[in-house]
């Protein structure tokens, strides 16, 4: 689940635009970067031996891209194997304060997800349950229960067919 990033995090990268600089992302991170999206536990040492760096070198280059919020370093769980046996995105129409919603969405345990959209819905938010019962449940008794939602409709995941996480680097 990709967390929002600390506030100073955020700043930080705020001020370096403000002055005209980017986070840096030049060849070598990106080789950093895939190797990582390969393996998130893989040593410093060896990715410094696949991209030609010393373990220091390679060790300051993640800790950099991390704190200019360029990537994070997470376990990814699969939620059938943790009990989880629905997912379903929910697509969720606002009267009112879309961003109002948006922030109670997040205190949800069920949702891992949640995005601000344009178009037919003004957020989807993926949930996970163990069951239709508990599914139903945090539909009807959390998420329509807050002030604004107008509407939702739930896409039920039937089976994941792809999920991929070496993206952004090509």
């Amino acid at each position: 689940m990709w967390k929002p990033f600390r506030p100073l995090q955020i700043g930080t990268i705020c001020a370096m635009e403000s002055r005209g600089e980017r986070p840096q992302l030049d060849a070598i991170n990106k080789k950093i970067m895939v190797q990582l999206q390969e393996d998130g536990r893989r040593s410093y040492v060896s990715i410094g031996k696949a991209v030609g760096l010393s373990e220091a070198a390679v060790r300051l280059r993640v800790q950099k891209m991390i704190d200019e919020g360029l990537m994070q370093i997470v376990a990814v769980t699969n939620p059938l194997e943790l009990g989880y046996k629905r997912q379903a995105m929910v697509g969720i129409t606002v009267n009112g304060d879309i961003e109002y919603v948006a922030r109670q969405l997040r205190d949800i345990r069920q949702i891992d997800y949640i995005v601000i959209t344009t178009g037919r819905y003004d957020i989807l938010a993926e949930l996970f349950s163990e069951d239709d019962e508990s599914m139903l449940e945090v539909v009807n008794r959390h998420i329509r229960k807050i002030d604004g939602i107008a509407r939702t409709e739930l896409f039920t995941y039937m089976r994941l067919e792809m999920q991929r996480y070496d993206w952004g680097v090509w």
